[in-house]
């Protein structure tokens, strides 16, 4: 076993990837996930969705060729700026059994009991008490990574952060749909020092200060870092 600090991109996803025979799924934005799941489907490698924010969590395996993959379920991210573990806080249980649900089909995979493991999504919310699971939907001929087999998030080109020359920035644009800066604003100011108009929205949070556009960009000055700044991005904007 080898641990990696490491942002995961395009241009590393195969040399992080690559040797796996199983992708467990820890990420905490969609622009990383729809990147775990075009390498997966492309590689045709099993990989095991889960997320958690509040008191809610998810979990779905994925086998490429026999199952829905992500974006047969979730085509385009969830519109508008979504709530982050930052924001609205996450119950720490729900973390636990999500990671619970993941690892006992990562077992079952890992011993040659595939077989075993059900294509059906799984929802909890452990404040209201409430778990769900339904089968995953049946494979979407027309979806764009299983079934037309294009797999924009391997581009090594898309919205790579730009480090902002002498102004120790770096410009991340981690979104395709525009963000409703007002909402946005609402759920920063539990965190941090705002201000907004319909322009822009400024956020502080020492050291680091955002500037976030209606198209979803956002300069983050206090770091020339695009791991560091691609995290407060997913950390704060979601």
């Amino acid at each position: 076993m080898r641990g990696v600090v490491a942002d995961l991109t395009a241009s590393n996803a195969a040399e992080l990837l690559g040797d796996a025979g199983l992708i467990l799924d820890g990420t905490d934005n969609f622009e990383t996930r729809y990147l775990i799941n075009d390498f997966s489907v492309s590689r045709g490698i099993p990989w095991i969705y889960g997320a958690a924010v509040g008191s809610y969590g998810l979990a779905m395996p994925v086998f490429p060729g026999r199952t829905a993959c992500l974006r047969c379920v979730y085509p385009d991210p969830p519109p508008g700026a979504q709530p982050t573990c930052e924001t609205a806080g996450v119950l720490n249980v729900v973390v636990s059994l999500v990671a619970g649900y993941q690892v006992a089909d990562a077992l079952k995979i890992l011993c040659g009991r595939a077989d075993l493991v059900q294509a059906r999504i799984t929802t909890v919310d452990v404040w209201q008490g409430g778990t769900r699971q339904i089968d995953s939907p049946a494979r979407d001929p027309e979806c764009p990574a299983c079934g037309r087999r294009q797999f924009p998030y391997l581009d090594e080109s898309r919205r790579t952060p730009v480090r902002l020359c002498g102004r120790n920035a770096v410009q991340v644009q981690e979104r395709v749909q525009p963000l409703d800066l007002a909402e946005l604003k609402t759920r920063l100011e539990r965190v941090g020092e705002v201000r907004a108009n319909e322009f822009a929205l400024r956020f502080r949070v020492p050291p680091y200060e955002m500037t976030v556009f209606p198209d979803g960009r956002a300069i983050i000055k206090g770091t020339s870092d695009t791991g560091v700044a691609r995290s407060l991005y997913a950390r704060y904007v979601g």
